[in-house]
């Protein structure tokens, strides 16, 4: 299949294919794969210039977890061999810009549900909602930092001295912390006051 696809792609007056060994940053990759497997991965990843090279994958087979790895190597089309023609398959190499690409359409659904599951998952940056802490679980820990007890925090902020409590009970049963200094250093190492 690679000198096929390297045969038709130099019948294309308006793609010129070179040997990998001579990619510059302004070409684009295609690779042929049946699947993504752990050696596709590597050769998608490539070092050097490869690394940095837009890619075209044309594959057999794409599940949904191949897409995340894909995109991490840098690839900005994946075509489905069996619906993909040399048409469609010079089309995406040629519309390959930077921020531009193409993910077969019933993929890109479920690209973006893993995308907004792994930004649930994981804390963005720092301040209120980093650490997996709440604004009102923020608020408690700077004031337990700078010292006050619970009745001082609730007459702080307007909660009852039970909601305090509750925030407490729920940080640290919920994160594992012992106790509310160990509460406070958790929050500290995690850039949240």
């Amino acid at each position: 299949m690679h000198a096929g696809l390297t045969s038709f792609l130099r019948t294309r007056a308006e793609l010129s294919v070179v040997e990998p060994g001579e990619l510059t940053e302004r070409d684009v990759l295609v690779v042929h794969a049946d699947r993504m497997t752990p050696q596709v991965a590597a050769e998608l990843r490539g070092e050097g210039v490869q690394a940095r090279v837009p890619k075209v994958l044309l594959a057999g087979e794409v599940h949904e977890k191949d897409i995340v790895t894909a995109v991490e190597c840098r690839v900005v089309a994946v075509l489905p061999r069996a619906r993909t023609s040399g048409e469609r398959l010079v089309e995406a190499v040629l519309s390959v810009v930077p921020e531009r690409g193409l993910l077969p359409t019933e993929l890109v659904g479920r690209l973006l549900e893993t995308v907004r599951r792994l930004e649930r998952a994981v804390p963005a940056g720092r301040g209120a909602g980093a650490a997996g802490l709440t604004a009102r679980e923020v608020d408690v820990l700077r004031l337990m930092a700078d010292g006050c007890d619970t009745a001082e925090i609730a007459d702080k902020l307007c909660y009852s001295e039970r909601t305090v409590k509750n925030t407490v009970y729920g940080l640290t049963n919920r994160l594992n912390l012992r106790n509310r200094p160990h509460a406070v250093a958790y929050a500290m190492r995690a850039g949240v006051i």
